[in-house]
């Protein structure tokens, strides 16, 4: 029978006995097999791991090897180790970047710049003016009334008739993507943004992959270059190279087969940040993220838990599957693929164990649990006094990692966590700074709270209400929406709802697809950020959905 809560203290005395007997390893082994794993995977030889990268692929390599020394089973696809999931990669600019207008030649980065959601191609036309260009009925202004923009390159001004501010009579009309997608319907064959207003801040260079590109070049061109140039008529030579690659991404995916009826996850992801990748907080110069807390340590954790279960006799009341996640980093890219492409019925997993970031225990002891309340069960933390470690625990189902992605497919989902720290994110997480004795303490409280929860054949799944995945300090309001980050369609795809947020009040539901908040469209991340950021806390408006390809509109009120 499951321990009671109140004689746990007294039977861990004998269960710390069985493991001293039944584990595959001394702690002293174990220990050294983990520094070894972490040395390995945080060397600067695997360039930071990122997804999609050879880093990634000899990581990746390690990792099977070691999973086949575990005596685990390949469960990846097509009987072997290895899931490969595609993904878009951050664009870079091309060799064959240029801009001509009239007789003058400008220089790529010092004069202008492609917009993130510029397209390649080779434009040989004419300017047209077409003022801010905002179509504002209700405002009475039409800034293509009289104008023809078809087979031209739209110029348009960044400012508004009133300026760009939040009281602005058009503060709806001013994103600039929108702006570029009116011209285009209008038939401009390419866009041509510049600043004439000096109390308004230019847009900065930024590429990012999850920003889908519009059909044509669209430009901004920087300072006051435009004065005397901006004029209809003249003649125009635009040629972009923008390289949006797609990428292949790997999990690696190990089964132990006891034989049960039910499967429990134990994950971590080994990607990391590469030379810094758009996660990095690194200013400086370019410089290898070697990642050995993030996440090195959690892979390290994974690897000892799959020498020690496959020889402790008290944890064979389930299956155990373990997976190395990449992707993490660019948007849990490899555990979302996982959960949808399955290599075990998802109705079959019992709960899922996540570590990332589990190699810096202070001098507190205390570690972080976040997902408890996604099952009664969990309740078997609480009492658990192991080598001194304490547990602060956080119910939440949704957070920053992987576990994330079970927790979405209700599978009762935990993740530790040693907390934060000043490298991370930057390349100065090296192996030195790690705690393997606490790695060690961490082990020991996963093995103990496995078999704990020997009893219970398959835990039951709870919702949590507190998560938002989408709420940072940069808005006011959140929808309570978990995005899809490998969803490439138009729009903004939904993966899961928070209960009690303004979301799922409003009736909004996993799969939907956001294509509009207020009168913003919504047609990428990005642009679903910038129409939050429009919202008051207290303010209702109309959020519209695509559901199985139809469009539903409903009324949602921020709180």
């Amino acid at each position: 029978m499951r321990l009671h809560p109140s004689l746990f203290l007294l039977s861990f005395s004998v269960l710390s006995a069985s493991f001293a007997n039944a584990q595959w390893m001394g702690d002293e082994d174990a220990r050294t097999q983990m520094r070894y794993d972490v040395q390995y995977l945080a060397s600067d030889e695997l360039e930071g791991r990122e997804a999609g990268t050879k880093g990634e692929k000899l990581a990746a390599d390690y990792i099977m090897g070691k999973f086949q020394n575990a005596g685990l089973v390949p469960y990846g696809d097509s009987v072997s180790y290895l899931q490969k999931f595609p993904f878009a990669a951050m664009p870079v600019l091309g060799a064959k970047n240029s801009l001509q207008v009239g007789r003058k030649q400008f220089k790529q980065g010092q004069d202008w710049f492609p917009m993130a959601y510029c397209d390649t191609g080779i434009v040989f036309s004419k300017l047209v003016k077409a003022g801010y260009g905002i179509e504002a009925p209700q405002l009475g202004r039409n800034d293509y009334e009289g104008i023809d923009v078809k087979d031209r390159v739209a110029a348009i001004s960044i400012s508004s008739p009133d300026g760009v501010h939040p009281h602005s009579r058009y503060i709806e009309h001013n994103d600039l993507r929108k702006r570029a997608e009116l011209a285009i319907s209008k038939g401009a064959i390419a866009v041509l943004f510049y600043n004439d207003n000096k109390d308004m801040e230019s847009p900065e260079f930024r590429m990012s992959e999850k920003v889908q590109a519009l059909s044509v070049p669209v430009l901004f061109l920087k300072g006051d270059l435009h004065e005397g140039l901006i004029v209809d008529g003249n003649p125009i030579v635009i040629s972009t190279d923008i390289v949006r690659e797609q990428r292949t991404g790997m999990n690696v995916v190990g089964f132990l087969d006891n034989g049960k009826e039910n499967v429990v996850v134990i994950g971590a992801h080994f990607d990391h940040l590469g030379y810094g990748d758009e996660g990095s907080l690194h200013r400086g110069e370019r410089a290898i993220h070697n990642g050995a807390d993030d996440n090195a340590s959690g892979i390290a954790v994974m690897l000892q838990l799959a020498r020690d279960l496959r020889e402790l006799d008290e944890a064979r009341a389930n299956d155990y599957l373990f997976i190395a996640f990449s992707g993490e980093e660019k948007g849990l890219y490899g555990s979302n693929w996982w959960t949808k492409h399955p290599t075990v019925p998802i109705e079959k997993l019992s709960y899922m164990i996540n570590l990332d970031m589990v190699g810096r225990l202070d001098s507190s002891k205390t570690i972080a649990i976040s997902g408890v309340g996604t099952s009664p069960s969990w309740a078997e933390i609480d009492p658990m006094k192991i080598n001194g470690l304490k547990a602060k625990t956080s119910k939440s189902g949704i957070g920053p990692s992987d576990h994330t992605s079970f927790y979405l497919k209700d599978v009762p989902a935990i993740h530790f966590f040693t907390g934060s720290h000043g490298d991370y994110h930057k390349p100065g997480d090296d192996v030195e700074k790690v705690n393997f004795n606490g790695m060690l303490d961490i082990t020991r409280f996963i093995e103990s709270l496995i078999t704990s929860l020997n009893d219970d054949p398959k835990l039951t799944f709870t919702k949590t209400q507190e998560a938002d995945s989408t709420e940072t300090p940069r808005f006011k309001v959140t929808m309570g929406v978990v995005p899809d980050y490998m969803y490439d369609g138009k729009g903004l795809r939904v993966d899961g709802v928070t209960e009690g947020k303004p979301g799922a009040a409003a009736g909004v539901k996993a799969n939907d697809i956001v294509v509009k908040l207020g009168s913003q469209d919504v047609t990428d991340m990005m642009s679903y950020m910038k129409a939050l950021g429009f919202f008051n806390k207290g303010e209702t408006t109309q959020v519209t959905v695509l559901r199985e390809g139809k469009p539903v509109t409903m009324d949602i009120t921020f709180k």
